[in-house]
């Protein structure tokens, strides 16, 4: 199902959202006039890393989204089997990844479920703002 909520952030309206990885095949639509993306990773599931990577490298090569600001989200790090920032980065080959990628790339571990991280997604979403 897909989901959006409109955010106020610095006095500016944010509309965010919520596309899953099976809807993957329309998040083009979706791409206009985006200035930032906040793409979310679920770092308990090692057995989704792959198609996770393969649709942020679909993300990053869209022509619309050359110059928005990316956040990747590795989520649940709540759950005692999580993967670690730096095994997720491994795992995508983030650093091949933001190499070569034209658009400016922040990461960050959160939790969405007990708010960890969340107020550093808030700062860098003004700081989005701003450009």
């Amino acid at each position: 199902t897909r989901r959006s909520a409109d955010l106020v952030v610095q006095r500016k309206k944010l509309t965010v959202r919520e596309l899953g990885g099976c809807m993957g095949p329309i998040w083009p639509s979706y791409y206009a006039d985006t200035g930032a993306v906040l793409f979310v990773v679920d770092a308990s599931n090692p057995f989704q890393v792959s198609a996770s990577c393969v649709q942020l490298l679909s993300v990053l090569s869209a022509e619309s989204l050359l110059s928005a600001s990316v956040l990747i989200l590795f989520n649940k790090i709540d759950i005692p089997c999580y993967m670690t920032v730096d095994e997720m980065k491994s795992l995508f080959r983030m650093n091949d990844i933001i190499s070569c990628a034209k658009q400016p790339i922040t990461i960050m571990e959160i939790s969405a479920r007990d708010g960890t991280g969340l107020p550093q997604v808030l700062q860098w979403l003004r700081s989005a703002c701003k450009s």
